[in-house]
């Protein structure tokens, strides 16, 4: 039986897939719960702040994705040990939260209101912050955001990259992020590339 658990929707993506990743690369075996979101709905009531993703740690529940990916990180070398690394790589991470919170802002509305929000956010924070993080990874060196190598800054930022580039958020072209940055484009490719979230996949494929 694991001494893991992991809840979180039933998608390849979003903020539990830098930990599920992770928690593959440092050998964990673990419990992959996913709700479909009928069933977050009616479990959400029980689950700490009513959200998703949380991890159960030999009968404790821990929250918060970036503590959560923090803690896997650690343990197979994702994370950096240098304090101004890991300060870089944190970073990363909670700009990455803030910009969650404005596209998630989206999410619900339709027709002519979706529209508009959605242009609105290509206009403001959503071009704000693809080039804030660009000069992020330029500052990293240009293949990484920290350490010079592939941290979980770089895990949560091709997961956020996969939505934005996928031509599935509605309003949002999937070339929008490739015309601000090619250099984040470019990232996500390295990242889908890696022997440790190709291995990933793979033991999905497998499983």
């Amino acid at each position: 039986m694991s001494d893991y658990k992991v809840t979180y929707f039933d998608i390849d993506g979003g903020r539990a897939e830098p930990i599920r990743i992770a928690m593959h690369a440092a050998g964990l075996s673990y419990e992959d719960i996913r709700w479909s979101f009928p069933e977050f709905g009616e479990k959400r009531q029980n689950a700490p702040f009513h959200a998703v993703p949380f991890i159960e740690l030999n009968g404790n529940i821990v929250t918060q994705s970036n503590a959560i990916s923090r803690y896997v990180g650690k343990m197979c070398n994702l994370y950096p040990d240098d304090p101004l690394q890991a300060l870089y790589c944190d970073e990363v991470l909670d700009a990455l939260e803030d910009l969650n919170h404005y596209v998630v802002q989206t999410f619900g509305l339709e027709g002519d209101e979706l529209k508009q929000a959605r242009e609105a956010l290509m206009n403001g924070r959503l071009t704000v912050f693809i080039k804030g993080l660009d000069g992020l990874l330029a500052r990293g060196g240009g293949n990484y955001f920290a350490n010079q190598c592939l941290t979980i800054a770089d895990l949560k930022m091709a997961t956020m990259l996969k939505m934005m580039r996928s031509g599935n958020l509605d309003h949002v072209p999937a070339d929008f992020v490739d015309k601000l940055s090619p250099a984040l484009a470019a990232l996500q490719e390295r990242v889908n590339s890696d022997p440790v979230v190709q291995a990933y996949y793979a033991s999905r494929s497998d499983g």
